[in-house]
């Protein structure tokens, strides 16, 4: 483990033998260092085998918190290990895809539908992605796939 890691695992009160776990406050790592943009941390915990499953108070993965950060290679990171790109919290209902559309997050919309994020899919309102698109980028990226049937 590089001295990088190390610092932020005991900075925000992570076990550095256990990397995975959450800290006294309850927040895991995997969604902490997303949050924040940490794809050096991320990878990390990816590679240790934390679990991706995990979620934060409001019922949102480690992917939300990527897109939250608008951090391209913690969104990559994540994919690629198997997160689950379509989860739903439960409070909403909402995905990561609805989340960047409606709040205009146009390079984190383009890479999950190019990952293959589900914009059918709607929260407890019934509304969609595309139904809470915030920028007219959005509405059209969104759209072209409404009309094309995908």
């Amino acid at each position: 483990m590089n001295p990088e890691i190390w610092d932020w695992l005991q900075n925000n009160y992570f076990s550095v033998t256990r990397p995975g776990l959450q800290n006294h406050d309850g927040i895991y790592p995997l969604i902490l260092a997303s949050q924040q943009g940490r794809s050096d941390v991320l990878n990390f915990l990816i590679e240790e085998h934390a679990e991706l499953d995990v979620l934060d108070q409001y019922g949102n993965n480690a992917l939300w918190a990527a897109c939250y950060a608008e951090n391209s290679d913690c969104i990559n990171a994540l994919i690629q290990a198997g997160i689950d790109i379509n989860h739903q919290n439960s409070a909403s209902g909402a995905t990561a895809l609805i989340f960047a559309a409606s709040s205009g997050r146009e390079n984190v919309v383009e890479q999950l539908l190019a990952a293959g994020a589900d914009q059918a899919l709607k929260t407890h309102d019934d509304f969609t992605a595309l139904d809470l698109a915030s920028t007219r980028n959005i509405l059209k990226l969104l759209s072209k796939l409404v009309k094309s049937g995908d």
